[in-house]
Order: structure tokens, then sequence, then C-alpha cells
């Protein structure tokens, strides 16, 4: 039988109010070479906006899913990896260095901070019943350690803390413009906001330097969605528990992004989710190399810790990869199906 969306079993399982009547789905992304290979083509040669958007759509409500994730970057400009021939996330694509780069820096206008575009093109292809989980892609820090450098950031901090504070400002002040105006879009049902700020045994920044720079974004940020009536989803990949009660403390209704070997997703709802819900934590490498009986014990075991009381999305503890055997992903998504019934 067909899927039906229906955006609000979502929205249950994310506020934790009421117990969904099917196990909702979450995915932060896809990479367009997943989508392909699901869908039978290549989504990146169709040249027409429309259609590009109508097979996304496709993609994820033929999984099944009932809400559709979408994300857009500021309109921030980087240094071209083929002008330097550097390789991705190398230090010399730092942009702004110094007080003088800052006032050089082509900075979007307050009122047009990302291209709404996509938005409004995916909101208009959209089946009765699913909406979208929107936001603007990377986060404060993703934002600031890109146009700063990681190296360089890091050294402003201690050499040049007011340029941090002025980086950190102009980039919450663009991003709060594009949520508040994705927020009153009906067809967003969340904002959601994606910023790793860690790896597998800290966080990048000191607790401190988060809880100065970055937290207080992501407060500001789940108040604007609040504000629209909307919860707020935030996926964040690293070692972050030294700050788990910070992230709560925002008002961050369901966080995304976990790794086995860091805390997996049933000992953090064990945790924490009375009060934060967890989103998805599948690991992509038990998905794509376990054998078909070891994968669908493994996602049993996540289902019956993690949906007894409702309030958890089937996914990845991470994204949809190139490397990712399509077939793995729909045998575990069968699975945490069929498992999910009893729960009924």
């Amino acid at each position: 039988m067909k899927h039906q969306p229906d955006y609000r079993e979502f929205i249950k399982a994310v506020t934790r109010q009421g117990k969904p009547s099917h196990l909702p789905c979450y995915e932060h992304l896809a990479t367009t070479d997943f989508i392909s290979r699901r869908l039978g083509f290549d989504i990146n040669a169709i040249e027409d906006k429309t259609a590009y958007w109508q097979a996304y759509v496709d993609f994820w409500i033929g999984m099944g899913f009932d809400v559709v994730p979408l994300e857009v970057g500021l309109n921030c400009p980087m240094a071209a990896e083929e002008e330097h021939g550097l390789s991705h996330g190398s230090e010399a694509h730092a942009m702004i260095r110094n007080d003088e780069d800052f006032e050089r820096y082509p900075w979007p206008s307050i009122e047009s901070p990302i291209n709404f575009e996509p938005f409004e093109i995916v909101g208009r292809l959209l089946p009765e019943g699913a909406k979208v989980v929107g936001g603007v892609a990377m986060g404060p820090y993703e934002w600031t350690s890109q146009l700063m450098g990681v190296m360089g950031l890091s050294m402003a901090i201690f050499d040049n803390s007011e340029l941090v504070n002025r980086v950190f400002e102009k980039l919450t002040s663009l991003s709060l413009s594009a949520d508040k105006q994705i927020a009153q879009m009906d067809w967003v049902c969340a904002l959601r906001q994606g910023d790793d700020l860690g790896f597998k045994t800290s966080t990048f920044l000191s607790p401190d330097d988060l809880r100065r720079w970055v937290f207080p974004v992501y407060k500001q940020m789940a108040n604007t969605a609040h504000a629209a009536g909307k919860p707020f989803v935030l996926h964040s990949c690293g070692n972050l528990g030294a700050v788990y009660e910070d992230i709560i403390a925002c008002g961050v209704d369901a966080k995304h992004s976990y790794e086995e070997t860091i805390l997996p997703v049933e000992n953090f709802k064990a945790q924490y989710g009375n009060r934060i819900t967890p989103l998805g934590g599948l690991d992509v490498d038990m998905i794509c190399r376990a054998s078909d009986e070891d994968l669908r014990a493994y996602t049993r075991n996540k289902v019956e810790k993690c949906f007894a009381d409702g309030y958890w999305t089937f996914g990845t503890g991470n994204s949809l990869t190139d490397y990712m055997p399509v077939e793995r992903y729909i045998l575990a998504l069968s699975e945490a199906r069929d498992v999910a019934k009893a729960f009924d």
C-alpha cells in the first residue's frame, strides 16, 4: 500500500507529545549519488529546477518519509578550490584573518541571507500530508571555522577575540534572518540546524567558548522556531558529552548524529530522552558491511530500545552516503517498520 505521509507523526516523536501511529523517519541529508541510485537516474543531469526538486521530493516520499529535509547555505562566498589547487578544508581557504578582511568581505544583505527559491519550489511540490524540516546549511561554528580557518579561529580566540565576536555576530544575524523567514512558511513543520561541534574524543572549541559564542545562537534559533509553533532540530557530530546539558538548555527539541564508539543512540536516549528526542543512530558502517541477519538483529535492537515510547525516529547515525548500498538501507528500514508495529 502506498504510504500516505503525515508530518504530524514526526512532530509527535520530536516534541514527545502523543505517540506516533507509525515509525517516523528522519535523515539529515542524502548525497545526490545515493538519491540517483535509489531513483535509477542521475538527478544531477536534470536541468529544469522544478523537475530536479520534484525528483528530490519523490525520493524521500518514495521511501515512506513524512518529512523532507532541506537546507540552503548562506550567500557567503568561500575561496574556490580550483583557484588555488587546494584540498577541501585547507586553511588557505580562509577569507577572514583580520579586521580589514572582515570589512572587505562581501556579506549578503540581512533581507536575503540565503536563496529561498528551493524552499518555495519544494513547498509547491509536496504531496498532501508532507512538510519540510528546513534551515540553513552549516551552523555558526562551521561557518566561522570555514571563513576564518580552524587554526585562524583558534589563534584569534586568544589574539583578537573581538574579531571572533564580530564574525559570530554577523553570521548569527544572517542565520536568524533566514530562520525567521523559513519558520513562517506553512509547508515547513520544523527548523533544523547542522553544526558539527566535535570529533571522537572532544569538542573542537572548549565548552566555555561554545557557551560564549555558539549556544546563545542555538537558543535564539530554538526560540525562533518555538515562536512559530514549530520544534527545533540540531544535527551535530562528535563527542558532546561535556555540553549536552547546555544543548538541552538551549531549547533544542531533538538531536541527530550518533556514533557507536562515542555514545550509542540508545544510551543517549536512556540518559537524556525524557528531555530531548534522539533521531536516527544506526551505524553507517554496520548498514554497509554487516550480513543481512546481523543487520536485521542490529536494527531490531535499536527499535526495541528507542521506540517503545514512540519518541525516536528511524535513520542513520549520520547521513545517506555515496558508498552506502541503497538495498542495505532499505533492508534496515523494512526491518525497523516491522519491529515498530509491535508497539502500535
